[in-house]
C-alpha cells in the first residue's frame, strides 16, 4: 500500500456517505482515523478504506452496527482482510444472482402480457420471498409478531395491499422531500409526516406499536434508529444528496414526535 490519505471530506464524498456518519464509527469503534492534522480534520489511509469498505459491505448485508463490531473485531484472531472480503464478495454475488432471477421473471411477465400469452404462475415469483426477514421479525419482536403480520398480510385483498403499499410509497416521497426542503426535524410539516408515520405503524397488527399496552415510544424510536443502522431500510429514505441524512432526517423526526406525543 501506498502512504496516501484522504481527509473526512474526501472518504464522505467517495464513499455516499457522511463525515458525521465517519465520525460516528469512530465513536463506536468501527473505523478510527489513521492520523488527525493539525487543524483537526482526520484523515484516512488505505488500510482504513478497506475497513471502511469491508463496513459498508456488511451494511448492505442488512447487519446492523453492533454486528458489524463483533464481525470486524472478533475475540478470537480474525481472517486476513483479502479473506473478509472474499467472504463478502460471496455473498454479494448470492445477492445479485437473486436479484437477475427477479429480473428475468419481471421481464418475462412484461413481454407475456405484452404478446397476450399466458401468464407462467410457477415462473412469476422467481427470487422473490416474502419470509425472507422472518427469523430477523422473531428475534427481534418475537414469533408472535411474525405470525400476526404475516397473517395479516395475506388475509389482505389486492385492492387493500395496493393501498396500503401506495401509503408507504406516500411517506417516503413526503419524508423525502422534507429532508431535502431543509426544514427542521421538530418543524410543524415534519412533525406531520411523523404523525402519519406512528398512525401507519399502529395500524400492522402484531408490532408493539399495534398492541394495547404495548411499548409505542420504544418502538418508534427503535424503528428511528434502524433506519440508519440498517441500509435496507434507509434507502427508502434517501435523498438526491446520498448518503443517510433522509433516514437520519426521519429518525430526528420520529424521536421528536415520539418525545413530545407518545
Amino acid at each position: 500500500m501506498t502512504g496516501r490519505d484522504w481527509s473526512i471530506q474526501e472518504i464522505a464524498r467517495l464513499a455516499g456517505t457522511t463525515s458525521r456518519t465517519l465520525r460516528h464509527y469512530d465513536d463506536v469503534g468501527l473505523l478510527a482515523p489513521s492520523r488527525i492534522a493539525h487543524n483537526g480534520y482526520r484523515h484516512y489511509d488505505e488500510a482504513a478504506l478497506v475497513r471502511l469498505q469491508r463496513i459498508l459491505l456488511l451494511r448492505e448485508l442488512g447487519l446492523g452496527l453492533p454486528q458489524i463490531a463483533e464481525v470486524l473485531n472478533p475475540v478470537t484472531p480474525r481472517q486476513s482482510e483479502e479473506s473478509a472480503l472474499e467472504t463478502h464478495l460471496a455473498l454479494l454475488r448470492e445477492e445479485q444472482n437473486r436479484l437477475a432471477r427477479q429480473i428475468a421473471s419481471v421481464e418475462n411477465t412484461i413481454n407475456a402480457l405484452r404478446g397476450g400469452e399466458e401468464l407462467m404462475a410457477e415462473n412469476m415469483f422467481d427470487g422473490f420471498d416474502h419470509t425472507q426477514y422472518k427469523e430477523e421479525v422473531e428475534e427481534r419482536w418475537g414469533r408472535k409478531t411474525y405470525a400476526d403480520s404475516d397473517r395479516w398480510w395475506r388475509g389482505m385483498t389486492d385492492t387493500e395491499r395496493a393501498d396500503w403499499q401506495q401509503r408507504v410509497s406516500d411517506l417516503g416521497r413526503d419524508w423525502i422531500a422534507a429532508a431535502e426542503s431543509g426544514i427542521d426535524p421538530a418543524s410543524a410539516e415534519a412533525q406531520d409526516v411523523a404523525r402519519r408515520h406512528v398512525e401507519w405503524l399502529t395500524g400492522i397488527p402484531g408490532t408493539p406499536a399495534a398492541v394495547p399496552g404495548g411499548d409505542v415510544k420504544g418502538y418508534v424510536i427503535g424503528l428511528g434508529e434502524m433506519y440508519v443502522a440498517d441500509p435496507r431500510f434507509g434507502a427508502n429514505y434517501a435523498t438526491s444528496a446520498g448518503g443517510t441524512e433522509g433516514a437520519e432526517f426521519v429518525r430526528d423526526a420520529l424521536r421528536i414526535y415520539a418525545d413530545g406525543n407518545l
